[in-house]
């Protein structure tokens, strides 16, 4: 398969669906070794789609031109890729069940799992791991305007937290708070991640925002282990856990 000029992987940003490297794969039979090369094709596709995205618009490159510029055919295309926005959001794929990863090894290890998801971004952080917003990257601040100002990228992030908030959920055990409380972590994950994005794409190099982005993640998982009791003081929330509000709510 030929990339053309536009094939070259563009480190800085999130990792694709599996370790092209062969890392995650079955080791060195032929099935293996299938799986890794179809791994290979499919993050050069991922890797062209995105480059033209970026120069030019996710709306303004039609698929046929995708393809065209891979070195493969439509059809072949879409066998990796039911559809378009799917050659962005690939590359979030590893990252879907992470949180529900790191929590049922705390579990199986009888560590909070609080505290590792705590210990799990500070890592991130620490490596400039793109998931979290932070990489001195040049290519990352054009894919995350790529990524979320693009609506119907947008919608497929969505999705993305919504299954990350199941696993995570089963992790957690299952029970009536388990979803509820995925749904809050995978938030809180989501907010810290686009600010530190923020602050990134508006000039800030990544040694100025670890400081405050570890100090935000430390905020963060604090207030996920107290509850919206560690938010006593801020105007509009003292009525909260009374329920104030219309008769019968």
């Amino acid at each position: 398969m030929s990339t053309g000029s536009r094939g070259t992987a563009p480190a800085g940003l999130p990792g694709g669906g599996g370790d092209a490297s062969g890392a995650r794969g079955s080791g060195g039979d032929a099935s293996g070794l299938r799986e890794r090369k179809k791994e290979r094709t499919r993050r050069a596709l991922s890797d062209t789609a995105i480059a033209l995205f970026v120069e030019r618009g996710f709306d303004a490159v039609p698929v046929t031109e995708i393809a065209a510029a891979a070195g493969v055919s439509k059809p072949t295309l879409f066998r990796y890729f039911p559809a378009k926005e799917d050659l962005v959001l690939y590359r979030f794929a590893d990252h879907e069940d992470e949180p529900a990863r790191v929590v049922a090894a705390a579990r199986r290890a009888g560590e909070p799992p609080l505290e590792a998801l705590r210990r799990h971004v500070h890592q991130g952080l620490d490596r400039s791991d793109p998931v979290t917003g932070i990489s001195d990257a040049p290519e990352v601040p054009a894919f995350l305007k790529l990524l979320y100002g693009t609506p119907c990228l947008v919608a497929g992030m969505y999705a993305y937290q919504r299954r990350s908030e199941a696993a995570l959920a089963e992790a957690l055990g299952g029970g009536p708070a388990a979803r509820p409380a995925a749904a809050q972590i995978v938030a809180v994950l989501r907010v810290l991640a686009e600010e530190n994005g923020r602050r990134i794409a508006a000039g800030e190099s990544a040694d100025a925002v670890r400081p405050g982005a570890r100090a935000a993640v430390d905020a963060a998982f604090a207030l996920l282990r107290n509850g919206l009791d560690g938010l006593d003081g801020l105007d509009g929330l003292n009525g909260l856990n009374g329920l104030d509000g219309p008769d019968g709510l």
